[in-house]
Order: structure tokens, then C-alpha cells, then sequence
């Protein structure tokens, strides 16, 4: 299943210098925002676990950061370790897959919004791995968490 997941990933194609810099001059607003809209949920204990609230807004701020490096320096392999390393740190803190899905909804609203068409495109395709990769790194995380 991983090397399935790094196959995908492969094909993603790194942004232009452009768009990378017009998404890291909205990072830091976009992670808040995103913040604030998933503080609004009702739901939010039951996608993050009880007292995770902060954990979850690091998440945010520590995911527009490496979405970044991602835009400014792609790596399939890079990207396919640390998706699974987080999926498997914070399911072990009470995350439930579902926060990912809600999330990463969020965040393709945001960008649809906040950045250009032209970014927009460009930056898609990652968040969309991610969206429907959600299975995968589900499966591979309740292997890695059931040997731990």
C-alpha cells in the first residue's frame, strides 16, 4: 500500500516559484482561519478527542508549513512519510480519521477563496491526494499503531 501511496504521490507536480510564494504569504492567515472555523464545529471533540484543541491548531499551523516546503521543494517521499507519521501520532492522541476529511475540506475552501485561480490549480492536486488518500493512511496508520 506504500508504494502505491508514493506512486500517486510521484505524480504530483511541484508549483511554480510563484505560486509557492503566494501561498506562503497567506499561510500563516489561512492555518488561523482555519483554526477558527474548526473551533466553531460542534462536532470537534469527536474528531479531535477530548483537550486536543490545541494539538489541533499546532496541526494547522505546523500543515501550512510543511504544504509549503512541499510547494517549494517537492518530495513524494517526503510528503508520504510524514502524512503517515502524523496520521499515526495523533490517531494515538484520540484524532479519529474523520477530523482529516473535515479539515482538509476546509483548507480546499480556503485556497479556492485566498489564492489566485492560477495557485488554486496548482496547489488542488495536493490537497486532493490528501482527501482521497485518507483510507490508505488510515489502514496503513491502524497497522503501524497495532504494533506499537
Amino acid at each position: 500500500m506504500k508504494n502505491t501511496l508514493l506512486t500517486s504521490a510521484s505524480l504530483l507536480l511541484q508549483p511554480s516559484q510563484e505560486v509557492a510564494s503566494e501561498f506562503a504569504v497567506k499561510r500563516d492567515e489561512l492555518a488561523a482561519r482555519g483554526n477558527q472555523i474548526m473551533d466553531q464545529r460542534a462536532d470537534l471533540d469527536r474528531l479531535i478527542g477530548l483537550e486536543n484543541q490545541q494539538m489541533a491548531r499546532d496541526n494547522n499551523k505546523n500543515f501550512s508549513r510543511f504544504m509549503q516546503a512541499q510547494f517549494t521543494n517537492y518530495n513524494a517521499e517526503v510528503m508520504v512519510d510524514t502524512v503517515l507519521w502524523v496520521f499515526r501520532a495523533y490517531r494515538s492522541h484520540g484524532f479519529k480519521t474523520t477530523y482529516w476529511a473535515a479539515n482538509l475540506n476546509i483548507w480546499t475552501d480556503m485556497l479556492r477563496e485566498e489564492l489566485s485561480p492560477r495557485a488554486f490549480e496548482a496547489v488542488y492536486p495536493f490537497y486532493e491526494w490528501l482527501i482521497v488518500n485518507i483510507p490508505v493512511f488510515t489502514a496503513l496508520s491502524d497497522e503501524a499503531l497495532a504494533h506499537d
